[in-house]
């Protein structure tokens, strides 16, 4: 599986931008779906991460309330909603697909496919 993220840019605190990882391959469905992110100078993060029906996700506790992802298996894509957004949102988002894991696996090592990570940059 090949993944595209895409959808990043410049926006002011409290504003909003939609992600899209678009993924490659006939399996995607079969995976669950995440995405990351990773600023300057920390390591790679959970944001959430949503099972191969959509119908179940998980996210980390710095995004609840304010970001939703969502995937369409037809189109092999999964989007992450940003709302809200903080300056502390600021960082490069990955996308990621793990054949292993669950909606709450939010170790990086376990995602067996990533995307090449799109900036965010939130300005307050």
């Amino acid at each position: 599986v090949q993944l595209q993220a895409s959808g990043g840019g410049l926006v002011q605190a409290g504003g909003s931008l939609r992600l899209s990882c678009a993924a490659s391959g006939r399996t995607f469905s079969n995976y669950v779906m995440a995405w990351f992110r990773q600023a300057p100078g920390k390591e790679r993060e959970f944001v959430s991460a949503i099972n191969w029906s959509g119908l179940r996700s998980y996210y980390a506790d710095s995004v609840k309330g304010r970001f939703t992802i969502s995937r369409d298996n037809a189109k092999n894509t999964v989007y992450l909603q940003m709302n809200s957004l903080k300056p502390e949102d600021t960082a490069v988002y990955y996308c990621g697909g793990s054949s292993r894991g669950t909606v709450r696996t939010v170790v990086p090592g376990v995602y067996d496919y990533w995307g090449q990570g799109t900036q965010v940059t939130v300005s307050s």
